[in-house]
């Protein structure tokens, strides 16, 4: 029997038929193409005729297919089957919303395994940009319609420099329930949540206020379901960025410097230098000695200064100090204008209503807690850096340099870039080629944006299309 006629008869059948046996299917046959040449038994002498050609079935209504099936018994049987492997992975059987898993259904340690716990997949909260001691985190609920339950989720963090081991230093854990919801956290970590696109989404968040400026942390996420499983590990690493500094009262104790290291310098005078020097950070005492030797360095410059009116020891103590600047901040800090400003970002403060039982975690389910969510406001201190005021530029990290050295085969050093190395610049807006590096935004001015890889900034409106 030819297709087409098969098709017609199925379509007849359908439109005569009161039960509609094919439920949810829609037959269209259309005269499409010519006659195959290679097919004699279509073709007429001296006359072509148009072929019908089958088009390819349309679903006009979106049914599970144990619907299809008329036999009660064997419908059933099918969707048993479709459940258990859609939602217990094969190896148990639907009841309610939850999985009852078969007896081989269970892993080393004794626990059901049929239902899969999912990863959560910690990232950046796309609403809060990091500064210097604030981040943000978020994830999205993993726990399924049916299936394994979300007990908690437990969040560790921690600081990794080259001074600590890894491996020994686990850092804080925080449980997101027992810790961040019940408000027995510290004033530094928060808990939040909102919604996706969808209602049925859930998106908790956790928010970080006292971290270290200019300092690699590591963010680790799992979740537990309410038989004690964990889920796999979603890990963020991210560096701080550079420590704020005030750049109008760096001028004020450069100058003061000067005045006290001019002339003779008495020993109250030396005492004074020495304790205003060491009273500032790290940073400020860099660009306390970017503007000394930017006004005053015809009179010698910073360090040989304080060498000869402090005198070596005292000397050591205060120079020594500028070490702890990474080279990524130090670059910054040798702008000509540091400008600070301060963003104010919304953020959903949640807390649960209810006391979780101690003991009981395991079998509480996170996502029925009911939670209280307040939205206050978050103030993040920022230094923005230019070459000028009104005028921005972008700071290219060390490995971006040298990558890009590696492509042009050495040429790029001590020229500037032009519009002839776009290639090697494949993520930055088509605006910047030509202003390398003095890529200008919208409202001329630039930012730390918190990674090493990429210095840039427009206030109100930064380039997350250029980090990594």
């Amino acid at each position: 029997m030819p297709f087409i006629t098969y098709l017609s008869g199925l379509l007849t059948a359908q439109m005569l038929s009161d039960d509609q046996l094919i439920s949810g299917v829609e037959i269209r046959c259309e005269e499409k193409g010519r006659c195959p040449s290679t097919c004699h038994l279509c073709r007429r002498p001296g006359k072509e005729q148009l072929s019908p050609t089958p088009v390819l079935l349309e679903i006009n209504r979106v049914v599970p297919l144990y619907t299809l099936i008329q036999d009660n018994g064997t419908k059933e049987a099918f969707k048993s089957a479709l459940m258990s492997s859609y939602w217990c992975s094969g190896k148990g059987d639907v009841i309610d919303d939850w999985c009852r898993c078969d007896l081989s259904a269970f892993d080393a340690s004794g626990l059901p395994n049929c239902s899969p716990l999912p990863q959560p997949v910690l990232r950046l909260s796309p609403a809060v940009e990091p500064s210097s001691t604030v981040v943000s985190l978020e994830w999205v609920d993993v726990q399924p319609a049916i299936g394994t339950k979300v007990s908690d989720y437990i969040l560790q963090h921690k600081k990794v420099d080259e001074y600590t081991d890894t491996d020994l230093y686990t850092g804080e854990f925080l449980s997101f329930a027992d810790d961040l919801l019940s408000g027995l956290g510290t004033s530094c970590v928060a808990a939040g949540r909102s919604h996706g696109e969808v209602p049925e989404v859930s998106i908790y968040s956790v928010i970080f206020k006292c971290l270290e400026p200019d300092s690699l942390y590591k963010f680790t996420l799992y979740a537990v379901d309410t038989r004690g499983r964990h889920s796999e590990l979603s890990t963020v690493t991210l560096r701080t960025a550079c420590p704020l500094v005030d750049d109008n009262k760096a001028e004020e104790i450069a100058d003061k410097i000067y005045n006290l290291y001019n002339g003779y310098t008495s020993g109250k005078e030396q005492q004074t230098a020495y304790n205003t020097l060491m009273d500032v950070s790290a940073s400020m005492l860099f660009r306390v000695q970017h503007h000394y030797n930017s006004h005053y360095e015809k009179f010698g410059d910073f360090v040989w200064r304080s060498e000869d009116e402090l005198g070596p020891r005292k000397a050591h103590l205060i120079l020594r100090r500028l070490e702890k600047v990474s080279s990524h901040c130090s670059s910054l800090l040798r702008s000509a204008y540091i400008q600070s400003r301060v963003d104010t970002v919304p953020y959903l403060f949640c807390r649960s209503e209810e006391v979780r039982p101690v003991g009981m975690v395991w079998y509480s389910i996170l996502k029925d807690t009911k939670i209280t969510c307040e939205e206050k406001m978050v103030s993040m201190a920022r230094n923005t850096y230019g070459e000028s005021k009104g005028r921005s530029y972008l700071t290219l990290s060390k490995s971006l340099l040298f990558k890009h050295f590696l492509l042009d085969g050495g040429q790029s050093r001590g020229r500037s870039f032009s519009g002839g190395d776009q290639e090697a610049f494949p993520l930055l807006p088509p605006s910047c080629y030509t202003q390398l590096p003095s890529c200008r935004g919208p409202q001329e001015e630039t930012t730390d944006l918190w990674r090493d890889n990429w210095t840039s900034s427009a206030s109100g409106g930064h380039p997350r299309g250029l980090l990594q």
